[in-house]
């Protein structure tokens, strides 16, 4: 299910937020901030990048029925790559976030990104709800697959980023 991913709140992200303060460093805090946000961002990239690209298939027309283009003018893709973002905290609960932020979709696709991860897509056919059509996502699960693949690098990327810092202020 899509949702976001969170390192924050480890023992060496609190430390280290407590030592900035104490440092009185705000430039060192926006510092931390802009390269926790960097570690982060490939991750986005990845997650728009598997949006855009992820695969909706249908089972075919019958014979007889007739086709079309949408009748809306939103990309669907896109507007859902729009919505994922990062957030970063540097203060009682340092870290970073990568989310899919509802808000910036529109009211009629809230829902879809977790409707996509799960694979199957079931919708009104040009908004006539008493025909309906069902298009699947294959392979299933963009967001657990590619946060998946890419958790371990954004860890290791805050990891060394934490150690850099820890450095500067001994």
């Amino acid at each position: 299910m899509a949702g976001s991913v969170q390192i924050h709140g480890t023992g060496q992200l609190l430390t280290l937020s407590r030592r900035l303060r104490a440092a009185g460093g705000p430039r060192l805090q926006r510092n931390f901030a802009r390269r926790i946000r960097r570690a982060a961002e490939p991750l986005q990239r990845n997650l728009q990048q598997a949006i855009r690209t992820q695969p909706l298939v249908s089972g075919g027309r019958r014979a007889g029925s007739r086709g079309g283009r949408s009748p809306t003018t939103r990309p669907l893709r896109a507007t859902l790559a729009g919505g994922i973002r990062i957030s970063v905290r540097t203060g009682a609960a340092p870290g970073a976030r990568v989310w899919m932020d509802k808000s910036r979709l529109p009211r009629d696709m809230r829902n879809m990104p977790w409707v996509i991860e799960a694979g199957r897509v079931r919708h009104p056919v040009f908004g006539n709800r008493s025909r309906w059509a069902t298009q699947w996502a294959r392979p299933a699960g963009w967001w657990s697959r590619t946060v998946q693949a890419g958790t371990p690098r954004m860890t290791a990327e805050v990891s060394r980023i934490v150690d850099d810092v820890r450095r500067d202020l001994e």
